[in-house]
């Protein structure tokens, strides 16, 4: 792939040094960065690129070319050359104030303050000033600038939390710990005085590699790891403050070695258009061509009265370049400035709508571009990030199942009634996180299940890695996950509270009193393992293993003797068609001898060297036996106000959603079945190999059991993790593997790096010749919005790198069901018609110049007067592609958004492709002979007028002109389908005008020394009958077959689209929606372009058709030290225990 030759070069590039507190050895990339498509210098060579890269532009500055040869042209030298500079200059203007916003976006993030020591003291400096080597100072909740190594944080074991959603989409937080060695520099003293280097690998794109040595004075060289680096992009959590050393800054980090270069991108309307010019241009020069024989057999055979002539190859080739001059108006220059007017306008409409306004923070929808507003209305493929796009990424509370019996239902119907307030997530208080009492009564008032409701509420309360902090009164959780933060803020509300961490217990108040847990172990969360465990001393001195995790591994350890198993499973099944992500609770109590017999051998485990984590991760599992079930927790990722429904309106648009995270699988499982993506009866097929043929064996087994229904929409979804697709995506499986994916209604594709992402758009985009929509929030998504046809970024919370990167914004995910479905569609019916109707009165009026020279003796006369000519497409007939490319509606907002289906009418492309463009083309052919040759035979034998003046040439000319203005209005009149004061006054007025503009014409010489030879015409025309005759005649056998063509295939070939109009237009018919749903469904299912599902045999392994439960748990993993590591380096007794954890603290904190 072309676009990734940049990238894959960054790889190869060689290592750097960088020396400590000495700036002026660092000569590396700057910091600031730019999305913009053009700078001052490369505005004009590559702005003029992009406009003579279109067919039209470069073909008429050709012509401006051959009209400056003198004696060449018959319609002067600057007829071209003026409306040429004109287009381009209001091209420019347009392209100018949208690159314009796009530095101002730069520079918010250009101008951004971070503290750095300079001079030996710290000092606020913006983000476009660090430099490589800057030793910067990040506080809680601030974006890292520049990539860094850290050498000093605020917590115990110099450690602290990033947030990396807006790098891999994962909720949550990662773990890094500073060089021991540089961990007690703090002081701006200590850290002025380091002296040393860094040697590193240079700049690459692998988030999760980096290989460097620490060089100190006098001291070993310190090895760094991925552990010690933290990334531009990231945020810094939990964490009060850290030092870093920065080592890539600007284009060179890693965020933005993963981005690809800003494309100028152009819709498919355009490129058939661009065609279709071209094509234009080879009949063109056809007729020019079969006018020059015409010259040629003209002169041969002789006139008179013009002499003989010496016909040279001279001659052949002037007559050539004349007649090219002559027809070069086939092609309309009118429809180059009409777009883009019609286009800017277009793009105000939809920062305009109200409807798309997120009234919370006051954000309006914004067109970054308006070249693509008709690429709207053809997307067939969306590519949607999860974290930030589809969800809020809050966790919220919702049910519970404890000893059997379900708690939280009566929620329900507060979420209906919370809806009906707002669509905004924000005003969700959290008073509808859990809204039942019966659980505290069930409690307090001695129910059977009372001593299984304190377990449960007093193992979520013990069992995690939560650390509290008091601020005054208040008591603020601090969680690297934010599930264990919902259970741990839950069970507060509920009466449980954990007060106090210190490295040997956890203190919780329970309804009032305190108790305190030793902490003997914690048995550490991980993927494989999908549970975590703690061994506890109760208050009593009773031994007891604490253990949350998903359904699946609880269940297969639970004892002979555990309750409530099948009513329990049936709550999980509950609570996972519903969306919400489930954990299983259990506990089992422990014999002093079984525990000591298991703590020798996992000491053993947790020295060796080799495999240590599946070493320890066996010792677990020989203690996580045996448990006694207590019940199950049900957390909702909250998705973005109605995201269901808007998944659900676009399929049945016949959009196919792919969602591409950097989350895990289980994560992106359970969101896709909460926003309806997939539903709990549809077959799954996960791909998760380790290599190449691993990969494509799966792939191959897979389209084998589908068999003659590959390549055909079926209700399967497909699974896929990044390692996978990297093996994938090779060349000998990519195309299995894509007709794989397209055989599934849906694609779930996880733990992806951002250019992974953009490899799955390029994939599509390049073998299966549809139209491409990517939407995302965060840095990582910048890849793929950038590689679709059509960007869309989130006005969200992870920054506005996706925003300054997309061709279109927006504040929810909800509001792309109208930009699509109302604007998209509008747009591409407004583009195509504008598009059509411009190249059909260019034709009508421009061939009527070779039925001319049939008449002439093919001498180059032209019929009309040169600034008729000129002014046919700026004034005459200016306006009526305005109303049709600004005010045309196939049908209401209303329909549209009820009957999704009439999306496909654009989406396919159907009213605009080559067959309907020489329709047109042959129509206007069809016009330009009839509005021709019959004026020609009214005046065939001419005619005296008052005064005993005879008519010429022009008379005819005029007779012809008018007919032509008013034929080709009238013809916009038949094709506008949703008329409106705009249209009547673009349609009657442009005829009107023309007959103001032509009396006033006729007199203005010699008062304007100008077109002298149109002295008189308006009274001589105006009082011939024969031009009135004409004037009702002429336009009328014009239309007449345009009209009957029109209502027979309206009667006979009727479409949903006419359904609905017929409907819209029948107010009788809106009163009864019963009627109005059973005719358009009918339609509906003759439109439908996806298949019905078919049953599908499977047999490979990778297919699970099992009803899933999904689990809510994620924590760091691997990280540079161990979970029980560091909590026990945590004592919020102590004032100093845990400094990150104050009051100061300005980062989103779980209260």
């Amino acid at each position: 792939m072309g676009w990734q030759k940049s990238l894959q070069g960054s790889e190869v590039s060689k290592a750097r040094t960088i020396y400590l507190n000495e700036p002026l050895k660092n000569n590396f990339c700057k910091n600031s960065i730019s999305t913009a498509k053009y700078n001052m210098w490369s505005f004009l060579p590559r702005y003029l690129y992009l406009q003579f890269s279109k067919a039209a532009n470069a073909f008429f500055l050709f012509i401006t070319i051959l009209q400056q040869i003198p004696d060449v042209s018959p319609t002067g030298k600057y007829t071209t050359l003026l409306p040429l500079m004109i287009i381009l200059t209001i091209s420019g203007i347009k392209e100018i104030v949208e690159d314009y916003k796009r530095h101002i976006a730069d520079k918010l993030v250009n101008t951004k303050d971070i503290i750095v020591l300079r001079e030996n003291v710290w000092k606020i400096i913006m983000w476009k000033e660090v430099i490589v080597g800057d030793i910067v100072k990040a506080s809680n909740g601030q974006f890292l600038p520049a990539d860094m190594v850290l050498i000093s944080s605020s917590e115990p074991q110099v450690t602290c939390y990033v947030a990396t959603s807006n790098l891999d989409g994962e909720t949550n937080l990662k773990l890094r710990q500073a060089l021991l060695e540089t961990a007690q520099m703090q002081t701006e003293r200590q850290l002025s005085s380091l002296s040393g280097k860094i040697e590193c690998e240079g700049p690459n794109r692998h988030f999760n590699t980096f290989i460097g040595t620490l060089y100190l004075n006098d001291e070993s060289p310190v090895p760094i790891g991925p552990d010690q680096v933290l990334l531009r992009g990231t945020q810094l959590k939990n964490t009060q403050w850290v030092l870093g050393i920065v080592v890539y800054t600007g284009f060179e980090t890693k965020f933005m070695q993963n981005s690809i270069k800003s494309p100028l991108k152009k819709s498919r309307v355009e490129k058939v258009t661009n065609v279709q010019i071209l094509v234009l241009f080879v009949l063109l020069l056809a007729m020019s061509l079969v006018s020059c024989v015409g010259a040629i057999l003209w002169n041969v055979e002789g006139t008179w009265y013009f002499g003989t002539k010496d016909y040279s190859s001279h001659s052949l080739g002037f007559d050539l370049l004349v007649f090219i001059i002559l027809y070069h108006n086939l092609i309309p220059i009118s429809l180059l400035v009409t777009l883009e007017i019609v286009k800017y306008v277009q793009a105000m409409f939809i920062n305009w709508d109200e409807d798309m306004h997120y009234k919370e923070n006051n954000i309006y929808a914004i067109a970054r571009t308006s070249n693509l507003n008709e690429e709207l209305g053809q997307v067939k493929y969306l590519f949607s990030d999860k974290t930030g796009t589809l969800t809020c990424n809050i966790m919220k509370f919702k049910k519970c199942s404890i000893a059997g019996i379900i708690y939280g239902n009566q929620s329900d119907k507060s979420d209906i009634d919370t809806k009906k307030l707002s669509l905004s997530p924000s005003v969700l208080t959290e008073s509808y996180e859990f809204n039942d009492p019966t659980l505290l009564q069930n409690f307090e008032n001695g129910h059977p299940t009372k001593d299984y409701i304190k377990e449960f509420l007093t193992l979520l309360c013990v069992c995690h890695t939560v650390i509290p902090e008091r601020d005054e009164d208040k008591i603020i959780y601090q969680a690297s996950s934010p599930d264990e933060a919902a259970l741990v803020k839950w069970v507060k509300k509920l009466g449980f509270v954990f007060t106090t961490r210190t490295p040997t217990s956890v203190t919780i108040e329970a309804m009032g009193e305190n108790f305190t847990f030793e902490i003997l172990n914690i048995l550490e969360f991980s993927s494989n393992r999908k549970r975590m465990s703690v061994i506890v001393r109760t208050p009593t001195g009773n031994l007891r293993l604490y253990c949350k995790g998903a359904d699946t591994v609880i269940y297969e350890r639970l004892s002979e003797d555990s309750l409530f198993m099948k009513e329990t499973l049936t709550h999980l099944e509950h609570f996972a068609k519903g969306g919400l992500r489930t954990l299983c609770v259990a506990y089992t109590d422990l014999t002093e001898e079984e525990y000591q017999q298991w703590l020798t051998e996992y000491k053993k485990a947790s020295s060796v060297i080799q495999d240590r984590m599946q070493s320890l991760e066996e010792c677990y599992d020989k203690i996580e036996k045996k448990f006694l079930l207590l019940g199950a927790t049900a957390i909702e990722d909250r998705l973005q106000a109605r995201v269901p429904e808007t998944i659900v309106t676009l399929l049945k648009a016949n959009i196919r959603i792919w969602v591409l995270t950097g989350d895990k699988q289980e994560t992106a499982i359970n969101i896709a079945y909460s926003c309806k993506l997939i539903s709990a009866q549809m077959p799954r097929i996960r791909l998760n190999t380790h290599s190449l043929e691993a990969t494509q064996q799966a792939v191959t087994q897979n389209c084998e059991a589908l068999g003659t229904l590959i390549g055909k929409e079926n209700d399967l979804a497909l699974i896929i993790d990044g390692e996978t697709l990297k093996y994938a995506l090779n060349f000998e499986v990519e195309r299995s593997f894509l007709n794989l994916a397209l055989s599934c209604r849906a694609v779930l594709c996880c733990r992806l790096s951002p250019l992974q992402k953009a490899e799955i758009v390029y994939l599509v985009k390049k073998h299966v010749g549809a139209i491409t929509l990517a939407i995302g929030d965060g840095a990582n998504d910048v890849g793929m919005i950038q590689m679709a046809h059509v960007g869309v970024g989130i006005s969200g919370n992870e920054g506005m790198q996706a925003t300054n990167n997309s061709d279109y914004s927006i504040a929810q995910f909800s509001y792309l069901e109208k930009l699509l479905l109302v604007h998209g569609a509008w747009n591409y019916f407004r583009v195509t018609k504008c598009i059509l109707y411009c190249f059909y009165k260019n034709v009508v009026l421009y061939i009527i110049e070779l039925w001319f020279a049939f008449v002439n003796g093919f001498s180059g006369q032209i019929i009309f007067e040169h600034w008729c000519i000129s002014l046919y497409n700026v004034i005459f007939t200016s306006l009526p592609p305005f109303t049709l490319g600004i005010f045309e509606q196939c049908c209401s907002q209303k329909s549209l958004l009820t009957y999704p289906q009439l999306y496909t009418v654009s989406q396919t492309g159907k009213t605009f492709n080559t067959k309907v463009f020489w329709f047109q083309c042959i129509n206007a052919l069809v016009h330009s002979f009839i509005l021709f040759w019959m004026p020609m035979k009214m005046l065939e034998h001419d005619m005296v007028l008052q005064g005993g003046h005879t008519t010429d040439y022009l008379f005819l000319g005029n007779f012809i002109y008018t007919y032509v203005v008013v034929t080709v209005c009238l013809k916009a009149g038949l094709d506008t389908l949703s008329w409106t004061k705009f249209s009547h006054l673009a349609i009657w007025g442009s005829i009107i005008i023309w007959m103001v503009f032509f009396a006033i014409y006729s007199f203005v010489w010699p008062t304007i020394p100008v077109a002298p030879e149109m002295t008189g015409q308006v009274n001589m025309i105006l009082v011939c009958p024969y031009f009135w005759l004409g004037f009702l005649i002429v336009p009328i056998v014009c239309l007449i077959l345009n009209l009957i063509w029109k209502s027979i295939k309206n009667t006979c070939n009727r479409t949903l689209l006419e359904e609905v109009r017929e409907m819209e237009s029948n107010r009788v018919q809106e009163l009864n929606p019963t009627m109005f749903k059973m005719r358009v469904e009918a339609k509906n299912v003759q439109m439908s372009l996806a298949s019905q599902p078919h049953k599908i045999v499977f047999r490979h392994e990778s297919v699970d058709q099992s009803t899933p439960y999904g689990y809510a748990f994620s924590q760091v993993e691997q990280a540079v030290i161990t979970q029980e590591e560091l909590i026990c380096s945590y004592d919020t007794t102590k004032s100093q225990g845990c400094k990150s954890l104050n009051k100061a603290s300005s980062g989103p904190n779980y209260e």
